[in-house]
Order: C-alpha cells, then structure tokens, then sequence
C-alpha cells in the first residue's frame, strides 16, 4: 500500500493538465510576477520612501520628556538643557536650501526608478511575447509535421507495395523509407524544441519548468502599428523609459551639486519649547524670580562663515556626473532612433517575406486539388496526391515561420514605440 502511494505521488506531475494561456494572459502574467519586473518594483518603493526619509528634516517635530534632577548649588544644565521637570519642544525649519536640494534630487531618482520599473515591465512584456510566439510557431509546426509524417508513411506504404509487384525498382522503396525516417526526425525535433520552449516561458512567468504551457486557440487580430516610420520615432524618442530615466539622474546629479553650494547658506528654524521647573533645583536661591511654567519661542540661525573644501569637491564630483550621464543620455537617444528604423525596416521585411510564403501555400494547394482532380479522374496515382499533401504541409511551416516572424517583428516596433501594453489589452 506504501508503494503504491508513492507511485501515485510520483505520478501526479505526469497527470497535470497543462496550463492554457492566450498572449494577453501571458504578457499580463509577466506585468505582475517576472522576477526582473517585481524587483525594479522594489527599486521604485525604496525610492519613493527616499523621498519620504529625505523630506522628513523640513517637517515640523516635536519632543517632549523630562530632564529631572536634584540640584546642589546653582543648577546646572542636562545635556545643554535647564533640570525640568517636564520639557517639550517644537521645531519648524523656515529656510534650509540644503535639505530642499536633497529633497528636489530624492524626487528625481524617484522618477528615474518609476522610468525603470516601466522598462522592466516593457522588456519583460515583449521577452514573454516572443516565447509565446515561439511556442506557438512551434506548435502549429508539430501539427504540420504530424500531418507530413502520415503523407509519408502512406507514401512509402504505397512504394512498397509497388515495388513488390514489380512496377517499382527497390531502390524507390528505400528512397521512400528515407523520406519517412526524416520526416519522423523532423516531428520528433519540433516536439523536443516545442519542450524547451515551453519550459523558457514557464521560467520567465515564474512558473514550475515541469508545468506544460499550450498556446490557446485563437484568432489573434494583428496589432495596430503606428502609420509611419517618423512618427514611430518621434514616439519613442518622446516615451521611451530608458530616456526618461537619464534625464530623471541628470536632473538628479545636478541639484545634489546645489545642495553641495548651498551649504554656505544660512540656516533659519522656528523654534518653540516649555519647561516645567520644580524649586528643589534651587532656581529661588539664585535667581530673582522663579516661575514654575516657563515659555519660549524663537529663531535660530545657523551661519557657516567658512566654505567646506569637502563641500566643493562633492559638488564638482556631482557635476562631473551628471556630464557623463548627459553625454550617455545622448548616445541613448541616437541608439533609440536607430533601433526603431531598424524595426520598421523589419516590419517591411517580415511583411513581404509573408506575403512571399502566403503565395507559395497557396499555389501548394493549389496543386492538391490539380492532383486530387486528376485522380478522381484516373490521371494520377494517390501516391501523387500523398506526395502534392507531404509538399502542402512543407509550404504550411514555412508560412507559420513567416507568420510568427512578421509578428514578432510587429510587437517589437510596438516596445520601441512604447504601446506594448496597451496593444495587448
């Protein structure tokens, strides 16, 4: 009874239905879950918490507690403050150009990590689309293949009988097998690459490589591309992540370079406090006049008299930076343009290397019903028709390369015109 238990624990993969998914779902599956998507998502909370922590010196604080003590002779301070029983106080920072800079750069790396949390996702949505499509074209070609093994065994089942009554030379019959044996090769070689692409999309959804994914059936509208090759630049040059981001970390280096400078400005806080004064500090003894409730409210103003060397050479350091990001951001944006046109160029070419394999399959079947009407009409042997179906399901996996080609080439001009996403919803 063990055994048996385990036998059917071992067995529960193998009995896993596998998963259907659609392209949409596949993409929308790697939005929320690819590990590249959920860690740029990471980056992009931390920053936006940078922003928080960094701002947090400008707001308003307040303290309360109690520098309680028994004083002999004339009170001293504790820790810089009067003994008191109770002390409160509030801090408001009127004027600190530093800490606004800080704050001013914090924001725009928080724009720099939100650009790349959208590339992520962009990049992730388009690696996804193309596994699919692999998957796909892989899958349609097994069908194919399959067919092309069942015209070819029927084709040698046909040479063969032939052969043996005498009207086929041996040879034939063995050129027959041939074809069989390399059709089979080919269907087996398909299956085993259709495998493997099924485990890569699995990975990249961050699925079990073991759980199978079959593409569903469906009848897929192309994508709506944009009209014309300027306008996909301009796009793309306009949204694109990557530039975003550089200009989110120019902007960013160039105000921590201000924050550097502004260090030799003056510093103003609004400050207000209270204390609450017990007698056995003997404040009665040496001083006029004690006052158990004490108030008081102010300003203090903090001006550096000296410039740090330090401070220059962060702010020189931060210029030099945002230099190098500017001239990165430049050649970022040549890259930009030149990818696009060169995705047009393959939109073009895929189209009319489709257009080329849709006329091929269909003079292919074109010649399946020439041959099936020539043996209706006794002209030609089922071993011709056999054979004009094994070369229809030739031109069928040449034009589902086409077809995937031509869409594949369509989705990646749609990530460099940033409307991936919205294409697929």
């Amino acid at each position: 009874m063990r055994s048996f238990s385990a036998f059917f624990l071992l067995a529960l993969p193998a009995l896993a239905e596998p998963r259907v998914l659609t392209l949409k779902q596949a993409v929308e599956l790697a939005s929320r879950q690819s590990p590249e998507v959920v860690l740029a998502r990471l980056d992009e909370q931390r920053a936006a918490l940078e922003v928080a922590a960094v701002r947090e010196p400008l707001l308003p604080r307040f303290y309360a507690g109690s520098g309680l003590a028994y004083s002999s002779g004339m009170p001293m301070s504790i820790e810089g403050a009067t003994p008191a029983v109770v002390q409160a106080k509030g801090v408001r920072t009127l004027w600190n150009r530093p800490q606004g800079y800080q704050v001013a750069a914090a924001r725009e790396s928080a724009r720099a990590a939100s650009a790349a949390s959208a590339s992520a996702r962009e990049d992730a949505g388009l690696r996804v689309a193309a596994l699919f499509l692999d998957l796909e074209r892989l899958a349609r070609q097994s069908d194919a293949a399959r067919r092309q093994l069942e015209h070819a065994q029927r084709i040698e089942a046909a040479v063969r009988l032939r052969a043996e009554e005498g009207r086929e030379t041996p040879i034939e019959a063995r050129r027959a097998a041939l074809e069989t044996a390399r059709a089979r090769l080919r269907l087996q070689q398909l299956d085993s690459q259709r495998k493997s692409a099924s485990r890569a999309l699995a990975v990249a959804l961050c699925l079990e490589p073991s759980e199978e994914i079959v593409p569903a059936a469906e009848d897929r509208p192309a994508p709506e591309i944009p009209l014309d090759e300027e306008s996909s630049v301009a796009a793309a040059l306009r949204d694109d992540p990557e530039v975003r981001r550089l200009e989110a970390e120019v902007a960013a280096k160039n105000l921590q370079g201000r924050s550097y400078r502004a260090m030799r400005l003056p510093r103003i806080d609004l400050v207000a406090q209270y204390g609450l004064l017990a007698k056995f500090n003997n404040y009665e003894q040496f001083f006029n006049r004690f006052e158990r409730h004490n108030g008081q409210i102010g300003a203090s103003i903090q001006i550096p008299l000296f410039a740090s060397s330090q401070d220059e050479a962060r702010a020189a350091q931060a210029g030099i930076e945002a230099r190098r990001l500017q001239a990165q951001l430049q050649q970022n944006r040549r890259r930009v343009e030149s990818e696009t046109r060169q995705a047009w160029q393959k939109v073009r070419d895929a189209e009319a290397a489709r257009e080329l394999a849709r006329m091929d399959l269909d003079v292919a079947r074109e010649q399946v019903s020439l041959t099936l009407a020539r043996v209706e009409e006794g002209r030609a042997s089922l071993r011709d028709l056999e054979q004009a179906r094994f070369q229809e399901q030739e031109r069928w996996i040449l034009f589902y390369d086409a077809v995937h080609d031509l869409e594949l080439a369509r989705l990646e001009l749609l990530r460099r015109t940033h409307t991936l996403e919205a294409a697929l919803r």
